[in-house]
């Protein structure tokens, strides 16, 4: 089978992108293996799909991290068989890109963001100069670039002159098998609970405001606030929380496998996608966790985002937050918990365009970009 090596920074478990990539892959006869990093706490990873490599790395973060991931990605390209490269973003083209030439490799580009309008990158004017640059050497080079949505490809068309192929990042359809002995520490059985879940607790995602509207004066009654998942904010989320003395009513989980994800996310009353479009990346987001909110029937409160609001406006699964101040965000919540009638049609209209809004739909066009290299 043709080995198709995937490049990622990432510890390869809660990139679920990438792993259904190379779901889709294996079944059209290749051999995937993912090369990502190893951190201390990352979780075993085997899937029956793909190969695993966890590259060990010193630094954590910062330039040095991106320096020692690009150097020790380029030696174990050098030193493995492969029949094609698949980089994930800009941090690790750089060495998919010179091991291609230098071995005369085809390459994809997969590109999950708009790399230099996130806000680690565009809010800093080295990293800016820096990754701008590397963009701009490397982008035009690439014959086959995907994307994950239409904004984020014409803006690279508009830059580049290149036509993107567009594949969004939705989960794979399934009707979720709900464990009924299953329970979740911390939450009342009785109370409504809004989620917001996603690997990426990032500043801009909406978290901090999100938790500031369940304070006492802002009129949210009967209800919890779950929140799930890693990233840099999260220890300040927490510190937040706890001083405003919402311990009770804003509990916090780590990141966890995606089937146990899904069975708390389908126990939820609304789900939160709420980034703040304070950066070009963060503007014209899709995130992940509004189709995983869709499959799970879970109605969706969202920030006004243009592929966001597309979303949920075409398929009528839940509200548009207009601003992202946490009055309005505790506004829209109680507006959404006062409407059962409402709240249960969502909920249908969910379960309904959840059989659109899936990866088996995007399969076709991945197929037709692989089908070239078998």
């Amino acid at each position: 089978m043709n080995r198709v090596v995937f490049t990622v920074s990432n510890d390869v478990f809660t990139d679920q992108r990438v792993n259904k990539m190379a779901q889709t892959i294996y079944a059209m006869g290749f051999s995937p293996l993912i090369v990502g990093v190893k951190r201390p706490d990352s979780l075993h990873f085997a899937p029956e799909y793909a190969g695993i490599v966890r590259l060990p790395i010193w630094f954590r973060k910062g330039f040095l991290f991106y320096a020692e991931l690009n150097i020790r990605l380029f030696f174990y390209l050098m030193g493995i068989k492969m029949h094609l490269i698949v980089a994930n973003d800009l941090d690790t083209l750089l060495p998919a890109h010179l091991v291609a030439r230098i071995r005369n490799k085809p390459l994809v580009y997969d590109t999950h963001e708009y790399f230099t309008g996130t806000p680690d990158v565009a809010l800093r004017p080295t990293r800016r100069w820096f990754w701008g640059n590397l963009e701009n050497w490397l982008f035009p080079k690439q014959q086959t670039i995907i994307t994950v949505n239409n904004s984020i490809a014409n803006l690279y068309k508009e830059k580049f002159g290149k036509n993107l192929v567009v594949v969004r990042n939705m989960p794979r359809y399934r009707q979720l098998q709900l464990n009924e002995s299953f329970s979740i520490a911390g939450l009342d059985p009785s109370k409504n609970i809004v989620l917001i879940q996603g690997s990426g607790l990032n500043t801009g995602r909406g978290t901090e405001e999100l938790i500031l509207a369940m304070q006492p004066e802002y009129g949210i009654c009967n209800t919890q606030l779950l929140v799930i998942g890693d990233g840099n904010a999260k220890q300040q989320l927490m510190d937040l929380a706890d001083s405003k003395g919402l311990q009770n009513l804003v509990i916090f989980l780590p990141r966890m496998p995606y089937d146990l994800l899904m069975q708390h996310t389908a126990r939820a009353t609304i789900g939160a996608t709420l980034d703040k479009p304070f950066c070009t990346n963060y503007l014209y987001s899709l995130p992940n966790k509004l189709f995983d909110y869709i499959l799970a029937g879970l109605p969706v409160l969202a920030s006004d985002l243009p592929e966001v609001k597309a979303i949920v406006g075409k398929y009528d699964v839940g509200m548009i937050c207009k601003s992202n101040e946490p009055q309005e965000i505790a506004k829209c919540i109680n507006e959404m918990l006062s409407d059962a009638q409402r709240l249960k049609q969502w909920q249908t209209n969910c379960l309904q365009a959840a059989k659109t809004l899936n990866w088996e739909n995007q399969e076709e066009t991945i197929r037709k970009v692989y089908s070239r290299y078998l």
